[in-house]
């Protein structure tokens, strides 16, 4: 993506001025400190580790920044579960990379050394787990088991986004304290200075100065759902310093907000429909009753039951008939692991109007270590990075359309997914653009993995961001596999993903890993449980899913005297 012109505020009397600035990054400097502890000491191996040192440092920023900047990896003070066999440190980026010389941010890193022989290393893998909001710096211990078999040849690299945890960390609630959402005006009163820093071009920018530090003259990279646009946005700025890039469970990078809106809804029906099928053909007794149709009657009469009246979910909260599609779609995002407990799920809720089983199969957007980490503020962070990357600043009229056009898309997630069009039509600050630029002519080959019944990113996405990153880069895996994401537990594809990881070569164009490919055995826990963490989509529900219909924009209320759920966080 080349450099945008400055962004400016959409309406001035709602940007912070520059004088905010200070106490923000201020602020963000104290939730790093926090966060690590510098004086402790980092562990080494059980034998001497050559440091590997780049030679091509990014253009245009100052020496302070790259040659004169190392990394000092200590050990993490946080979350819990990276305080054994984890380092962390902070790497200082600008804030605006059109201002080098400007005010500096630190991004949160988090580190587990690879534990092969040094002559056999490759270098760092840098991992994003999607989102955008989802801390690296908590999903890299969360998540290792899925990429322990790379240790052998990469230290494993993630980090907190611009946004994100510890990273400038967006604070949009009634103090600059919380991690609610209390609308947009609290945004920018919060974090108005840092708003428009927070893309996804400025973080590919941090990616690359990342790369340098590293000590790695090219970077290598797995991302994952969102982290698949993080991705691509790298290789279309800095194609020759593309290494071995993986894009998993990609987004479709020609479709701007409602068009993956109005896809995933369609995508997400579709892998309701095959459960269904498989309901009931295989399941005694199944809730859904005798196939698609009927279960899409069954679950509208359910939906009306618990829009009258929530039921318990057993963890003192309710759920309602929002709740009941979002939770669905969680379920859907397992897989074929997912179907049984979703038909039982079901069968409590509409038998015994229990919620439970529903709700704690669901996806709950984070890790249990997310308390002791830096004020998880993850929903508020997807809306703020969504909003910055994407220009839709639809009118009224426009919003009316759209809105119908998702809710006609799915008999069953329709409703639900419609509000999320509204996600950024009053946002302070202009977005980048429509959709991302992706194109990386030159660049090394790159690994596009999708799967043809992935409910979240839907299948054709993978096959145009593959098409979009140029002839010859992209690299298309097809993986024919249900759920959010292949990796690791089609056999054929963690094969095949692992080897163009440690020696560069890429599956032959075209390639397809079909239903007979066996799936890689995780006992009783099923598919990893990143594929829960990671399941938001750009265009999918928006981070106030379970928030009540009642619950509208007090803002649009007011001033338009009509009520809308604009489907962020509340």
């Amino acid at each position: 993506m080349s450099d945008a012109h400055p962004i400016r505020s959409r309406r001035p009397g709602l940007s912070v001025g520059a004088r905010i600035i200070a106490v923000v990054v201020l602020a963000a400097i104290g939730a790093v400190g926090a966060w690590l502890q510098h004086d402790a000491p980092g562990r080494s191996g059980t034998q001497p580790r050559t440091e590997f040192t780049a030679s091509n440092p990014p253009a245009g920023l100052p020496t302070a920044l790259t040659t004169g900047q190392h990394l000092n990896w200590s050990r993490c003070t946080s979350p819990p579960t990276a305080r054994t066999g984890y380092d962390c440190a902070v790497m200082k980026t600008p804030l605006d990379y059109r201002k080098p010389d400007g005010r500096t941010i630190d991004v949160a890193l988090i580190r587990r050394k690879a534990t092969g022989p040094n002559a056999r290393r490759i270098g760092s893998l840098v991992l994003n787990f999607g989102g955008p909001g989802v801390s690296g710096v908590s999903g890299l211990p969360e998540h290792l088991d899925q990429y322990k078999p790379l240790l052998d040849r990469y230290d494993l690299v993630s980090f907190d986004p611009r946004g994100v945890g510890a990273t400038i960390p967006v604070r949009c609630g009634k103090t600059a304290d919380e991690t609610g959402y209390d609308g947009s005006d609290a945004c920018a009163e919060h974090s108005g200075a840092l708003l428009p820093y927070i893309g996804t071009s400025h973080t590919a920018r941090d990616l690359d100065l990342m790369r340098y530090l590293l000590g790695d003259e090219r970077l290598h990279y797995f991302g994952v759902s969102y982290g698949t646009e993080l991705g691509a946005v790298y290789a279309h700025l800095y194609p020759s310093h593309v290494g071995r890039l993986v894009l998993e469970a990609p987004v479709d990078p020609t479709e701007d907000l409602v068009q993956e809106q109005v896809s995933q809804v369609k995508a997400a029906q579709a892998a309701f429909d095959r459960f269904a099928t498989h309901c009931a053909a295989r399941i005694r007794h199944c809730p859904t009753g005798d196939g698609p149709e009927e279960a899409a009657r069954r679950m509208a009469r359910l939906a009306d039951r618990l829009e009258k009246k929530p039921a318990p979910d057993g963890g003192g909260t309710d759920l309602d008939a929002d709740d009941l599609a979002y939770a669905v779609s969680d379920h859907l995002d397992l897989g074929t692991d997912g179907w049984s407990p979703l038909a039982e799920a079901l069968t409590a809720l509409i038998d015994h109007n229990d919620g439970g089983p529903l709700s704690k199969g669901a996806d709950d957007t984070g890790s249990a270590d997310r308390a002791a980490t830096p004020r998880d503020n993850s929903r508020v962070a997807q809306t703020a990075i969504t909003c910055a990357d994407s220009s839709l600043r639809p009118g009224f009229e426009r919003l009316d359309r759209d809105e119908a056009r998702v809710r006609a898309a799915s008999p069953v997630f329709g409703e639900a997914w419609s509000t999320g069009v509204y996600l950024c039509y009053d946002w302070p600050f202009d977005g980048e653009r429509a959709t991302p630029q992706v194109n990386a002519d030159g660049a090394a080959p790159i690994l596009v993995v999708g799967g043809t019944g992935d409910p979240t990113t839907p299948y054709p996405g993978a096959r145009r961001m593959a098409r979009a990153l140029g002839d010859g880069v992209g690299v298309l895996l097809t993986a024919e596999e249900e759920g959010h994401g292949t990796y690791p537990q089609n056999r054929c594809v963690a094969e095949a993903v692992d080897t163009y990881l440690r020696t560069g070569r890429t599956p032959a164009v075209g390639t397809y890993a079909g239903a007979a490919c066996p799936e890689v055995p995780y006992g009783s826990a099923g598919r990893p449980s990143a594929h829960r963490f990671v399941r938001w989509g750009r265009g999918g529900p928006m981070p106030g899913r379970h928030r009540r219909r009642d619950q509208r924009s007090r803002s649009v209320r007011d001033t338009y005297g009509w009520q809308v759920d604009r489907g962020i966080a509340g």
